[in-house]
Protein backbone atom coordinates (compact mmCIF):
# COMPACT_ATOMS: atom_id res chain seq x y z
CA UNK A 1 0.00 0.00 0.00
CA UNK A 2 1.54 3.35 -1.31
CA UNK A 3 2.25 6.21 1.66
CA UNK A 4 -0.25 9.09 2.02
CA UNK A 5 1.02 12.43 0.09
CA UNK A 6 -0.52 16.03 0.75
CA UNK A 7 -0.23 19.57 -1.36
CA UNK A 8 0.61 21.66 1.40
CA UNK A 9 1.38 25.15 -0.12
CA UNK A 10 1.35 26.25 -3.77
CA UNK A 11 2.40 29.56 -5.57
CA UNK A 12 3.38 31.10 -8.88
CA UNK A 13 3.88 34.05 -10.44
CA UNK A 14 1.71 36.07 -12.49
CA UNK A 15 1.36 34.98 -15.92
CA UNK A 16 2.63 37.73 -18.75
CA UNK A 17 2.22 37.54 -22.30
CA UNK A 18 5.35 36.46 -24.47
CA UNK A 19 7.78 40.28 -24.64
CA UNK A 20 5.59 41.59 -21.91
CA UNK A 21 6.28 42.34 -18.12
CA UNK A 22 9.05 39.25 -17.83
CA UNK A 23 10.57 39.53 -21.75
CA UNK A 24 14.24 39.67 -19.72
CA UNK A 25 13.44 37.57 -16.89
CA UNK A 26 15.21 33.78 -17.23
CA UNK A 27 13.78 30.85 -15.80
CA UNK A 28 15.95 31.05 -12.95
CA UNK A 29 14.31 34.56 -12.28
CA UNK A 30 11.11 33.42 -12.74
CA UNK A 31 11.43 30.40 -10.50
CA UNK A 32 13.21 31.08 -7.21
CA UNK A 33 11.01 33.69 -6.14
CA UNK A 34 8.46 31.26 -6.19
CA UNK A 35 10.26 28.73 -4.98
CA UNK A 36 11.24 31.36 -1.57
CA UNK A 37 7.64 31.99 -1.21
CA UNK A 38 6.49 28.20 -0.81
CA UNK A 39 9.08 27.57 1.82
CA UNK A 40 8.36 30.80 3.64
CA UNK A 41 4.82 30.04 3.86
CA UNK A 42 5.01 26.79 5.56
CA UNK A 43 8.43 27.35 7.28
CA UNK A 44 10.36 24.64 5.79
CA UNK A 45 14.52 25.11 5.40
CA UNK A 46 15.98 24.78 2.29
CA UNK A 47 17.56 21.53 3.62
CA UNK A 48 14.01 19.76 4.70
CA UNK A 49 13.49 19.36 0.90
CA UNK A 50 14.25 16.16 -0.82
CA UNK A 51 13.97 16.61 -4.66
CA UNK A 52 13.14 19.05 -6.88
CA UNK A 53 11.31 18.66 -10.22
CA UNK A 54 10.23 21.44 -12.67
CA UNK A 55 8.39 20.84 -15.69
CA UNK A 56 10.09 23.02 -18.51
CA UNK A 57 9.85 22.65 -22.45
CA UNK A 58 11.40 25.27 -24.40
CA UNK A 59 14.72 25.86 -22.21
CA UNK A 60 16.93 24.40 -24.41
CA UNK A 61 18.40 21.74 -23.16
CA UNK A 62 20.61 20.94 -19.83
CA UNK A 63 19.01 20.26 -16.09
CA UNK A 64 17.44 24.38 -15.75
CA UNK A 65 15.39 22.19 -12.27
CA UNK A 66 19.52 22.26 -10.96
CA UNK A 67 20.14 25.63 -11.66
CA UNK A 68 16.90 26.88 -10.50
CA UNK A 69 17.51 24.65 -7.23
CA UNK A 70 20.66 26.02 -6.53
CA UNK A 71 20.06 29.72 -7.28
CA UNK A 72 17.08 29.22 -4.52
CA UNK A 73 19.42 28.57 -2.00
CA UNK A 74 18.95 24.91 -1.79
CA UNK A 75 22.04 22.53 -0.58
CA UNK A 76 24.07 21.04 -3.07
CA UNK A 77 22.83 17.99 -2.16
CA UNK A 78 19.45 18.22 -3.14
CA UNK A 79 18.84 16.47 -6.40
CA UNK A 80 17.08 18.60 -9.10
CA UNK A 81 15.17 16.89 -11.90
CA UNK A 82 13.73 18.28 -15.21
CA UNK A 83 10.96 16.73 -16.96
CA UNK A 84 9.37 17.47 -20.66
CA UNK A 85 6.33 16.41 -21.60
CA UNK A 86 5.33 19.47 -23.52
CA UNK A 87 2.41 21.10 -22.17
CA UNK A 88 1.72 18.64 -19.53
CA UNK A 89 5.46 18.72 -17.86
CA UNK A 90 4.50 20.88 -14.81
CA UNK A 91 1.39 18.91 -13.81
CA UNK A 92 3.62 15.76 -15.00
CA UNK A 93 6.40 16.54 -12.45
CA UNK A 94 3.61 17.20 -9.49
CA UNK A 95 2.87 13.42 -10.39
CA UNK A 96 6.58 12.15 -10.45
CA UNK A 97 6.88 13.51 -7.05
CA UNK A 98 3.51 12.48 -5.43
CA UNK A 99 5.03 9.14 -6.33
CA UNK A 100 8.47 8.86 -4.86
CA UNK A 101 6.63 10.53 -1.17
CA UNK A 102 3.94 7.46 -2.47
CA UNK A 103 6.54 4.90 -2.47
CA UNK A 104 8.57 6.00 0.27
CA UNK A 105 12.03 7.67 -1.45
CA UNK A 106 11.05 10.70 -0.20
CA UNK A 107 9.21 12.69 2.37
CA UNK A 108 9.38 16.65 0.45
CA UNK A 109 9.70 17.15 -2.47
CA UNK A 110 9.19 21.01 -4.46
CA UNK A 111 7.42 20.10 -7.99
CA UNK A 112 5.57 22.55 -10.83
CA UNK A 113 7.45 24.01 -13.80
CA UNK A 114 8.47 26.94 -15.65
CA UNK A 115 8.99 28.77 -18.31
CA UNK A 116 10.47 31.66 -20.19
CA UNK A 117 9.09 31.46 -23.44
CA UNK A 118 10.43 35.24 -24.04
CA UNK A 119 13.93 33.93 -23.39
CA UNK A 120 13.45 30.82 -24.70
CA UNK A 121 16.56 29.00 -27.15
CA UNK A 122 16.39 29.84 -30.58
CA UNK A 123 16.94 26.56 -32.50
CA UNK A 124 18.36 24.99 -35.35
CA UNK A 125 19.15 21.13 -36.75
CA UNK A 126 22.94 21.11 -37.77
CA UNK A 127 23.82 21.27 -41.30
CA UNK A 128 24.25 18.07 -43.33
CA UNK A 129 27.42 19.58 -45.13
CA UNK A 130 30.02 22.34 -44.09
CA UNK A 131 28.71 24.55 -46.83
CA UNK A 132 25.13 24.06 -45.88
CA UNK A 133 23.34 26.34 -43.38
CA UNK A 134 21.41 25.39 -39.94
CA UNK A 135 18.00 25.23 -40.54
CA UNK A 136 15.83 27.29 -37.94
CA UNK A 137 12.80 25.53 -36.94
CA UNK A 138 9.82 27.02 -34.21
CA UNK A 139 8.81 23.36 -32.46
CA UNK A 140 9.84 19.95 -32.71
CA UNK A 141 8.29 17.00 -34.24
CA UNK A 142 5.82 15.52 -31.93
CA UNK A 143 4.91 12.32 -34.06
CA UNK A 144 6.99 10.27 -36.27
CA UNK A 145 4.45 10.83 -39.17
CA UNK A 146 4.96 14.06 -41.23
CA UNK A 147 1.05 13.38 -42.09
CA UNK A 148 0.06 13.41 -38.91
CA UNK A 149 2.05 16.03 -37.20
CA UNK A 150 -0.39 18.81 -37.79
CA UNK A 151 0.35 22.52 -35.88
CA UNK A 152 -1.39 22.78 -32.52
CA UNK A 153 -3.81 25.54 -33.77
CA UNK A 154 -4.62 23.19 -36.96
CA UNK A 155 -5.59 20.41 -34.86
CA UNK A 156 -7.89 22.48 -33.04
CA UNK A 157 -9.10 24.15 -36.26
CA UNK A 158 -9.96 20.46 -37.37
CA UNK A 159 -11.60 19.27 -33.89
CA UNK A 160 -14.03 22.57 -34.28
CA UNK A 161 -14.96 21.25 -38.12
CA UNK A 162 -16.02 17.60 -36.92
CA UNK A 163 -17.55 18.81 -33.27
CA UNK A 164 -19.70 22.05 -35.56
CA UNK A 165 -18.09 24.23 -32.89
CA UNK A 166 -18.81 28.04 -34.13
CA UNK A 167 -16.41 30.90 -33.36
CA UNK A 168 -19.50 32.42 -31.90
CA UNK A 169 -19.57 29.53 -29.35
CA UNK A 170 -15.38 30.03 -28.98
CA UNK A 171 -15.40 33.77 -28.86
CA UNK A 172 -18.73 32.94 -25.69
CA UNK A 173 -16.17 30.34 -23.86
CA UNK A 174 -13.60 33.00 -23.85
CA UNK A 175 -15.75 35.87 -22.89
CA UNK A 176 -16.84 34.03 -20.02
CA UNK A 177 -12.71 33.08 -18.89
CA UNK A 178 -11.63 36.37 -18.86
CA UNK A 179 -14.93 37.85 -17.16
CA UNK A 180 -14.51 34.72 -14.37
CA UNK A 181 -11.22 35.83 -14.10
CA UNK A 182 -11.75 39.63 -13.56
CA UNK A 183 -13.68 38.71 -11.03
CA UNK A 184 -11.61 36.91 -8.97
CA UNK A 185 -8.49 38.86 -9.28
CA UNK A 186 -8.61 39.46 -5.57
CA UNK A 187 -8.15 35.89 -4.45
CA UNK A 188 -6.10 35.30 -7.75
CA UNK A 189 -3.26 38.15 -6.41
CA UNK A 190 -3.29 36.26 -2.82
CA UNK A 191 -1.85 33.09 -4.76
CA UNK A 192 0.43 35.08 -6.81
CA UNK A 193 4.53 36.31 -6.31
CA UNK A 194 4.66 39.96 -7.22
CA UNK A 195 7.56 40.00 -10.02
CA UNK A 196 9.07 42.54 -12.04
CA UNK A 197 6.19 45.26 -10.87
CA UNK A 198 3.02 42.30 -12.08
CA UNK A 199 0.87 41.08 -9.30
CA UNK A 200 -1.94 39.52 -11.40
CA UNK A 201 -2.18 37.96 -14.66
CA UNK A 202 -1.29 40.62 -17.37
CA UNK A 203 -3.63 39.18 -20.13
CA UNK A 204 -7.04 39.35 -18.28
CA UNK A 205 -9.49 42.39 -19.87
CA UNK A 206 -12.92 42.78 -20.78
CA UNK A 207 -14.07 40.78 -23.81
CA UNK A 208 -17.21 41.39 -25.67
CA UNK A 209 -18.08 39.77 -28.71
CA UNK A 210 -17.21 42.70 -30.81
CA UNK A 211 -14.19 42.59 -29.96
CA UNK A 212 -13.62 38.98 -29.82
CA UNK A 213 -14.93 38.52 -33.48
CA UNK A 214 -12.16 41.19 -34.91
CA UNK A 215 -9.31 39.21 -33.59
CA UNK A 216 -7.98 37.89 -36.40
CA UNK A 217 -8.20 33.99 -37.42
CA UNK A 218 -5.54 32.47 -37.30
CA UNK A 219 -6.21 28.53 -38.71
CA UNK A 220 -9.13 27.15 -40.48
CA UNK A 221 -9.74 23.40 -41.16
CA UNK A 222 -12.71 22.96 -43.51
CA UNK A 223 -15.82 24.58 -42.01
CA UNK A 224 -13.44 24.93 -38.50
CA UNK A 225 -12.29 28.22 -37.72
CA UNK A 226 -9.84 28.94 -34.83
CA UNK A 227 -8.81 32.68 -34.05
CA UNK A 228 -6.77 34.97 -31.61
CA UNK A 229 -9.67 35.58 -29.05
CA UNK A 230 -10.32 31.86 -28.65
CA UNK A 231 -6.28 30.89 -28.50
CA UNK A 232 -4.11 30.91 -25.08
CA UNK A 233 -1.38 33.54 -25.65
CA UNK A 234 2.13 32.59 -25.05
CA UNK A 235 3.40 33.43 -22.14
CA UNK A 236 6.18 33.59 -19.10
CA UNK A 237 5.30 31.90 -15.74
CA UNK A 238 6.47 29.61 -12.83
CA UNK A 239 4.40 27.74 -10.96
CA UNK A 240 5.49 25.40 -7.82
CA UNK A 241 3.91 23.22 -4.97
CA UNK A 242 5.48 21.46 -2.00
CA UNK A 243 3.78 18.03 -1.68
CA UNK A 244 5.44 16.09 2.32
CA UNK A 245 4.39 12.57 3.03
CA UNK A 246 1.74 11.99 6.05
CA UNK A 247 5.14 11.92 8.68
CA UNK A 248 5.80 15.79 7.88
CA UNK A 249 2.52 17.08 8.37
CA UNK A 250 3.20 17.20 12.21
CA UNK A 251 6.18 19.76 11.04
CA UNK A 252 3.92 22.23 9.30
CA UNK A 253 2.63 25.65 11.46
CA UNK A 254 -0.87 25.45 12.68
CA UNK A 255 -3.34 26.43 10.52
CA UNK A 256 -1.26 25.52 7.31
CA UNK A 257 -3.93 23.85 4.57
CA UNK A 258 -3.33 20.04 3.50
CA UNK A 259 -5.27 18.78 0.88
CA UNK A 260 -4.67 15.15 0.33
CA UNK A 261 -3.38 13.40 -3.19
CA UNK A 262 -5.93 10.92 -3.80
CA UNK A 263 -5.41 9.97 -7.32
CA UNK A 264 -3.34 10.85 -10.68
CA UNK A 265 -3.18 9.28 -14.27
CA UNK A 266 -1.47 9.87 -17.80
CA UNK A 267 -2.26 8.68 -20.76
CA UNK A 268 -2.74 9.21 -24.56
CA UNK A 269 -5.06 9.80 -27.09
CA UNK A 270 -4.60 10.44 -31.34
CA UNK A 271 -1.28 11.39 -31.68
CA UNK A 272 -2.60 13.75 -33.90
CA UNK A 273 -5.44 15.29 -32.48
CA UNK A 274 -4.00 16.61 -29.22
CA UNK A 275 -7.57 18.44 -27.90
CA UNK A 276 -8.60 14.50 -27.57
CA UNK A 277 -6.88 13.43 -25.08
CA UNK A 278 -7.83 14.37 -21.93
CA UNK A 279 -11.27 12.89 -22.63
CA UNK A 280 -10.09 9.00 -22.31
CA UNK A 281 -7.79 10.22 -20.28
CA UNK A 282 -9.70 11.25 -17.76
CA UNK A 283 -12.52 8.73 -17.94
CA UNK A 284 -10.21 6.05 -17.18
CA UNK A 285 -8.99 7.76 -13.68
CA UNK A 286 -12.65 8.44 -12.95
CA UNK A 287 -13.25 4.32 -13.81
CA UNK A 288 -9.99 3.30 -11.53
CA UNK A 289 -10.81 5.29 -8.99
CA UNK A 290 -15.12 5.49 -9.05
CA UNK A 291 -15.69 9.07 -9.81
CA UNK A 292 -17.67 10.81 -11.99
CA UNK A 293 -17.74 14.83 -12.95
CA UNK A 294 -20.43 15.50 -10.24
CA UNK A 295 -18.30 14.28 -7.95
CA UNK A 296 -15.84 17.80 -7.91
CA UNK A 297 -16.55 20.75 -5.92
CA UNK A 298 -13.49 22.88 -8.57
CA UNK A 299 -12.22 21.72 -11.57
CA UNK A 300 -9.27 23.35 -13.26
CA UNK A 301 -9.60 22.11 -16.96
CA UNK A 302 -6.76 23.85 -19.38
CA UNK A 303 -7.60 26.19 -22.34
CA UNK A 304 -4.83 25.91 -25.03
CA UNK A 305 -7.78 26.44 -26.65
CA UNK A 306 -11.93 27.46 -26.62
CA UNK A 307 -13.07 24.91 -28.71
CA UNK A 308 -10.77 22.43 -26.91
CA UNK A 309 -12.03 23.28 -23.76
CA UNK A 310 -15.69 23.15 -25.36
CA UNK A 311 -15.63 19.21 -26.15
CA UNK A 312 -13.67 18.55 -23.35
CA UNK A 313 -16.07 19.74 -21.04
CA UNK A 314 -18.89 18.48 -23.09
CA UNK A 315 -17.34 15.18 -23.64
CA UNK A 316 -16.57 14.59 -19.73
CA UNK A 317 -20.05 15.87 -18.29
CA UNK A 318 -18.36 18.82 -17.16
CA UNK A 319 -20.46 21.05 -14.27
CA UNK A 320 -19.87 24.07 -16.39
CA UNK A 321 -20.84 25.69 -12.64
CA UNK A 322 -17.33 24.22 -11.61
CA UNK A 323 -14.76 25.02 -14.40
CA UNK A 324 -12.56 27.45 -14.37
CA UNK A 325 -14.18 29.75 -11.63
CA UNK A 326 -11.42 31.69 -11.72
CA UNK A 327 -10.73 31.86 -15.25
CA UNK A 328 -8.37 29.98 -17.53
CA UNK A 329 -5.60 29.89 -20.12
CA UNK A 330 -7.55 31.91 -22.07
CA UNK A 331 -7.76 34.66 -19.68
CA UNK A 332 -3.81 34.12 -18.62
CA UNK A 333 -2.04 32.87 -21.34
CA UNK A 334 -0.09 29.14 -21.57
CA UNK A 335 3.91 29.26 -20.67
CA UNK A 336 3.72 25.85 -21.92
CA UNK A 337 5.89 24.25 -18.94
CA UNK A 338 4.25 25.73 -16.29
CA UNK A 339 0.64 25.35 -17.35
CA UNK A 340 -0.25 22.07 -15.68
CA UNK A 341 1.47 23.31 -12.43
CA UNK A 342 -0.99 26.44 -12.76
CA UNK A 343 -3.41 23.82 -12.57
CA UNK A 344 -2.91 22.22 -9.50
CA UNK A 345 -1.92 26.38 -7.65
CA UNK A 346 -5.33 27.28 -8.72
CA UNK A 347 -7.20 24.05 -7.60
CA UNK A 348 -5.45 24.58 -4.23
CA UNK A 349 -6.60 27.78 -3.95
CA UNK A 350 -10.06 27.28 -5.12
CA UNK A 351 -10.59 25.02 -2.70
CA UNK A 352 -9.83 27.37 0.16
CA UNK A 353 -13.57 27.34 1.65
CA UNK A 354 -14.47 23.88 0.08
CA UNK A 355 -16.17 21.97 2.72
CA UNK A 356 -13.48 18.81 4.32
CA UNK A 357 -13.49 15.72 1.51
CA UNK A 358 -14.26 18.17 -1.36
CA UNK A 359 -12.75 16.88 -4.56
CA UNK A 360 -11.12 19.31 -7.16
CA UNK A 361 -9.91 18.11 -10.71
CA UNK A 362 -7.13 19.03 -12.78
CA UNK A 363 -6.83 18.31 -16.44
CA UNK A 364 -4.38 19.05 -19.18
CA UNK A 365 -3.24 17.68 -22.78
CA UNK A 366 0.21 18.19 -24.77
CA UNK A 367 1.39 17.97 -28.30
CA UNK A 368 1.92 14.65 -29.62
CA UNK A 369 -1.64 13.91 -28.18
CA UNK A 370 -0.45 13.01 -24.40
CA UNK A 371 -2.90 13.88 -21.54
CA UNK A 372 -2.55 14.55 -17.37
CA UNK A 373 -4.93 14.25 -14.61
CA UNK A 374 -5.07 15.06 -10.65
CA UNK A 375 -7.17 15.00 -7.82
CA UNK A 376 -6.71 16.44 -4.78
CA UNK A 377 -9.13 16.14 -1.40
CA UNK A 378 -9.59 19.31 0.96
Amino acid sequence: MSAAVYLVAARRTPVAPVKGAFKALSVSDLAVPVIQAVLSDVGFNPADIDQVMLGNALYGGGNPARLIALAAGLPEFVPALTLDTQCCSGLDALRLGAQAIASGQADVVLAGGVESTSRRAIRHHRPLSPDSEPLGYERPAFTPWPDRDPDMADSAARLAHEQGITLLQQNAWAMDSHAKALAAQSRLAGECVELAGLAVDAATRPLTQRLASRTPKIAHWQSGEINVAGTALQADAAAVCLLVSQSMLTRLPAGTRAMRWVADISGGGPADSPPWAIVPVVQRLFERNGLSADHFHRIELMEAYAVQAIVNAHQLGLPLNKVNQGGGALARGHPIGASGAILAVRAYHEMALAPKGSLALAAIAAAGGLASSVVLEA
